[in-house]
């Protein structure tokens, strides 16, 4: 739910209060939640990435694809791999980073995992990278950057700046 932070107040016995002011009706949830303990997570709002955006890059991934003769997945993942803020490394005991790869690669194509020695004995780093149906718009911009430098690295013709502006219909950014 997109919102705005109003209000940072407290109490008597040093409790926060927060308020926020939401865009849609919440009165039904607030009913259903009230005096309950819930999950909160408060973040910067990012717009999420366009459908269009989305279907650029499939269309670079497949030049990209049929110009090397190699799998279009390979392509994705090997993008996905080259930017950055789109991974998280963590430390886990050497007898869960199968179970940790088999649970995050079954997500689809981008969700993809690698390992590096961990200095904890009997632990490993595991690298869980997300894949794009995850990325908001600066992250998918990274993503087409880096499959644009690729295209063009193989000869391979794309939009212009201003073209993918005007195709993305954003005027500034992807």
């Amino acid at each position: 739910m997109i919102g705005r932070l109003k209000d940072l107040t407290f109490g008597r016995n040093g409790e926060q209060h927060i308020t926020v002011i939401v865009r849609k009706d919440f009165r039904e949830t607030f009913d259903e939640l009230k005096d309950s303990d819930i999950d909160i997570e408060i973040k910067k709002f990012r717009k999420k990435r366009s459908l269009d955006a989305n279907a650029y890059a499939w269309v670079l991934i497949d030049k990209i694809a049929a110009a090397m003769s190699i799998d279009k997945a390979v392509v994705y993942k090997d993008a996905i791999r080259s930017i950055g803020g789109v991974s998280e490394t963590v430390c886990v005991k050497d007898e869960a980073v199968r179970k940790l790869r088999d649970g995050w690669e079954c997500r689809g194509t981008g969700w993809q995992t690698e390992t590096l020695p961990s200095k904890i004995l009997g632990c490993t780093n595991v690298i869980l990278y997300y894949g794009s149906s995850t990325y908001d718009t600066k992250q998918m911009s990274l993503l087409i950057d880096q499959l644009i430098q690729e295209a063009e690295s193989l000869g391979i013709e794309t939009m212009s700046p201003d073209e993918l502006n005007r195709f993305l219909g954003n005027g500034g950014g992807i």
